[in-house]
């Protein structure tokens, strides 16, 4: 199965993975074909955050992530120009420009979001928490 994590998720896996639901600690478990997805808006949004001193990394944003998305085994998904646009597309539950790039990969690729954010399941695709 195919799973987009959001960028808390991300995190959390990466550094604090008992920060997971019950449910996603048991979905990750329970799934060995599972494959995970990171949206560069993540990318993005960890790399402003770690410039601003608003989250703290072990190393430099570039370098954490690439070596955390080499241990994951994680897919890397590019925010495409039809991505944006269907951001913006997007009713307004949730105002956060991260997150609805995120939203909308998702709905373009069909793929659950693992999130703790109660806001992007009110959006018509799958969440996973």
């Amino acid at each position: 199965m195919r799973v987009l994590l959001d960028t808390c998720a991300f995190i959390w896996l990466c550094s604090d993975p008992e920060n997971f639901s019950h449910d996603a600690r048991d979905f990750l478990a329970a799934e060995s074909g599972w494959e995970l997805y990171l949206s560069d808006a993540s990318v993005f949004e960890i790399a402003i955050k770690s410039a601003q001193k608003k989250i703290d990394l072990p190393d430099t944003a570039h370098d954490w992530i690439q070596t955390q998305i080499g241990i994951w085994g994680i897919v890397s998904l590019p925010i495409s120009q039809e991505v944006i646009f269907a951001s913006t597309g997007l009713p307004w539950h949730h105002k956060d420009p991260f997150d609805r790039l995120i939203i909308a990969t998702a709905a373009q690729h069909e793929i659950p979001v693992m999130t703790p954010d109660k806001a992007i399941s009110q959006y018509d695709i799958d969440v996973i928490w």
